[in-house]
């Protein structure tokens, strides 16, 4: 295996990487997504990246094994092409693999961020050696990425691993952004802990995490920090964001029956602030050989997993 390049493209930013056989990152860089400018002038700044990745590691197409793209959203992995990006705007049926590939001559594939990050952490991180895990990312929404049988699932139309849209109720259930009602998303994720923090503010009450908001705006990160300081309210909305993942993974445990699932995102990086519930809430609600048999770890690859992930896409 040659040297591979890695692409994550979100709503901010587009991050490049080179990544050799053992998946360490050789080289790397981000630019601005600048999604406003359309489509075609992202594609372009992509262009333009991967051009000073060769000039800066002194590669070239005959060197550059393949390039591999992760992209939030709907993706048709066989087609190469981005069906709906929601966070980019303008990213409509874009045939982003072709555009590459007519422009460097060098193998392109694509598929989901989530899915990219569960490769990554499965050939180099926390699922290495495993056969069957789930690797759930917790930030802004919930997405996770299926491992069974050592492979990737994607499903018939490449929607698998939507975990953040598990019902939780039945009927009135909190609004979630998809439209229905219900789902874990709508009850845990970065969105969620700041809903909670601005209720109890609201109520009259005072909160540590109110005080460190110096410029008023409450964010997952100083809710998180005002609970490793011990404040007693930030603590338990952690304690209720871990229940309520642990239940919508005790759905998927129950169901999979996987050896770990690995949890990553802005808002895991809290740790055991929030894998705690999490174990507690699964420990008492899965069924006992299923429970028994999963380990809650978290992710190891950090924010590196979705362009090592993506690397890796050719092998699939």
């Amino acid at each position: 295996m040659g040297k591979r390049i890695g692409i994550d493209v979100g709503g901010t930013n587009v991050k490049i990487a080179l990544v050799d056989e053992k998946g360490k990152i050789i080289y790397s860089n981000s630019v601005p997504t600048y999604a406003k400018m359309g489509f075609e002038y992202t594609v372009n700044n992509i262009k333009q990246s991967i051009r000073d990745l060769m000039n800066e590691t002194r590669t070239d197409e005959k060197t550059i094994e393949a390039i591999g793209f992760d992209f939030p959203g709907q993706i048709d992995c066989k087609k190469g092409i981005v069906k709906l990006a929601p966070n980019i705007p303008g990213w409509v049926d874009v045939p982003i693999a072709k555009m590459i590939e007519d422009e460097f001559h060098i193998p392109v594939r694509i598929d989901n961020d989530v899915r990219c990050a569960a490769l990554g952490e499965l050939k180099f991180g926390a699922g290495k050696g495993c056969e069957n895990f789930v690797c759930i990312t917790v930030g802004t929404g919930i997405g996770s990425g299926l491992v069974i049988n050592g492979k990737l699932v994607r499903g018939a139309s490449n929607a698998a691993g939507e975990i953040g849209h598990i019902k939780l109720v039945a009927k009135d259930g909190a609004i979630c952004g998809c439209g229905d009602t219900g789902c874990l998303e709508a009850y845990a994720s970065g969105p969620s802990i700041v809903a909670m923090a601005q209720d109890y503010i609201r109520g009259g009450k005072s909160a540590k995490f109110a005080e460190m908001a110096s410029d008023g705006e409450i964010t997952p990160y100083i809710v998180a920090k005002a609970a490793e300081a011990g404040d007693p309210v930030a603590k338990r909305i952690f304690e209720i964001m871990g229940e309520y993942i642990g239940l919508g993974l005790t759905s998927v445990i129950n169901l999979l029956n996987p050896e770990k699932v690995i949890v990553g995102g802005g808002v895991a990086e809290c740790g055991d602030l929030l894998l705690e519930p999490i174990r507690r809430t699964v420990k008492q609600r899965a069924m006992v050989v299923a429970g028994e048999a999963v380990e809650i770890v978290p992710a190891q690859l950090g924010n590196s997993a979705g362009v090592i992930g993506a690397s890796m896409l050719i092998d699939e």
